[in-house]
């Protein structure tokens, strides 16, 4: 990557993985309100760094570079050393616990306010009284208890806004201690989310340099001729930057994924997969009570909700969102093939098989798991028994829908309706 040493240069923080803009108060009051509520769009002024600092990090900078770039920031320079993962994580521990017991003193101090504001109305609390005796505006003492009452009222009101501030700083801190307590390395799901996001964005980095390298060759190739049709878009030193860029990526891509399996390792990793979970167990999923697994694929499982206000919706999710098992009883349903030889099943627009036929099948054989159809016309909206379109038969297995008491066959996601010729 190019250093620039010209004035008009960002910085690319490699501790905090952000962007810097480094000028001067003047050059800031000069620019066009436009330019301004753009560049705030994507930076933070920091007081600690004296510069503008881009709200994203690597791997999200584009519209932070592109707001540069409208500055007159179009080189990069580099600062500090890239951090490991864990050293990422242990910083931002460091923060949280900073963070949490700030606004723990933030809601200590709420609620000292509103203690203090409330104070003179509590001394009142049994002296009917005093919040029962009428307005006397007829005298001076009269306006002047009325006034003293309405004061102490309105202070005991704002007391409650102190109270409600003193909750909204102690959940603030509750959410900054569970990241201090790394509570989200603790949790399976979360783990396996990463883990799989790192291994995507691994593959990108890795179809990005492939591409990268196709182009050099290209431009290296091409040197005396000028034929690459890279020619002119880019120099060599520019892709051989970004090369070097994504390679750097990458291994902290790699250090990050390796960061999240250690975690999942020392948390007993995944407990459940296709081996130990089957078609209908009785299972308890992370984000509900019991459900009954409908489908065990290689990676996820499609499971029904039994109880709640969800109960018979079927959703998919990974297997690291089971937490139990309730009940291990593999299913055993058996299906009985419904159709013979000459039924004609549709597809149609309706929900009673009838109406809006645009596809009509004959059943021309029947197995103990399956039929055997081949297409025939549809004329009218009717279907033509044994006037086949010539289109190749298609075998096609009896299944229940997941998700009603349909049994029956698809084709093509569409389920197939008996239909009576009577009709």
């Amino acid at each position: 990557m190019t250093t620039a040493t010209a004035e008009r240069a960002y910085i690319f923080n490699l501790e905090t993985l952000k962007i810097e803009l480094h000028f001067t108060k003047a050059e800031y009051h000069a620019l066009p309100e436009s330019t301004k509520k753009e560049l705030k769009s994507a930076f933070l002024f920091s007081g600690k760094t004296s510069a503008w600092v881009s709200r994203a990090k690597e791997g999200n900078l584009y519209h932070a570079r592109r707001v540069a770039a409208k500055l007159g920031f179009n080189q990069e320079q580099r600062t500090g050393e890239r951090l490991s993962f864990a050293e990422q994580v242990e910083r931002s521990v460091e923060r949280a616990e900073h963070r949490a017991e700030r606004f723990e003193g933030y809601a200590d101090n709420a609620e000292h306010r509103a203690e203090g504001m409330q104070a003179e109305f509590n001394k009142y609390r049994g002296d009917i009284a005093f919040f029962t005796q009428p307005n006397i505006t007829d005298s001076s003492a009269g306006r002047a208890f009325t006034r003293r009452r309405e004061k102490i009222m309105a202070r005991y009101e704002r007391g409650f806004e102190e109270y409600r501030k003193s909750e909204y700083f102690r959940d603030r801190a509750a959410t900054a201690q569970n990241t201090a307590d790394m509570k989200k390395f603790q949790d399976p799901v979360y783990l396996d989310s990463r883990i799989k996001e790192c291994k995507k964005h691994i593959r990108n980095m890795e179809k990005n340099i492939v591409e990268y390298e196709e182009i050099l060759h290209s431009l290296e190739s091409h040197t005396e001729d000028r034929q690459s049709p890279h020619y002119g878009r880019f120099t060599q030193e520019q892709i051989a930057g970004w090369i070097e860029s994504e390679l750097e990526r990458m291994e902290a891509e790699i250090d990050k994924q390796g960061y999240m399996e250690n975690c999942m390792e020392e948390i007993g990793g995944i407990a459940f997969s296709k081996e130990n979970i089957k078609v209908g167990y009785i299972v308890r999923m992370q984000r509900s009570r019991r459900c009954e697994i409908v489908s065990a694929g290689p990676v996820n499982v499609q499971y029904k909700i039994l109880e709640g206000g969800a109960a018979g919706m079927v959703l998919t999710a990974p297997y690291v969102e089971i937490s139990e098992i309730i009940e291990a009883k593999e299913a055993s349903v058996k299906i009985e093939n419904p159709f013979k030889e000459g039924d004609i099943l549709t597809k149609h627009y309706g929900n009673d098989g009838t109406r809006g036929v645009y596809r009509a099948y004959q059943v021309v054989k029947v197995t103990a798991t399956g039929v055997k159809i081949q297409a025939i016309a549809v004329e009218e909206n009717k279907p033509i028994p044994d006037q086949f379109t010539g289109e190749k038969a298609k075998q096609k297995k009896v299944v229940k829908s997941k998700w009603s008491d349909f049994v029956g066959v698809y084709d093509d996601d569409w389920q197939l309706h008996k239909y009576n010729v009577a009709q």
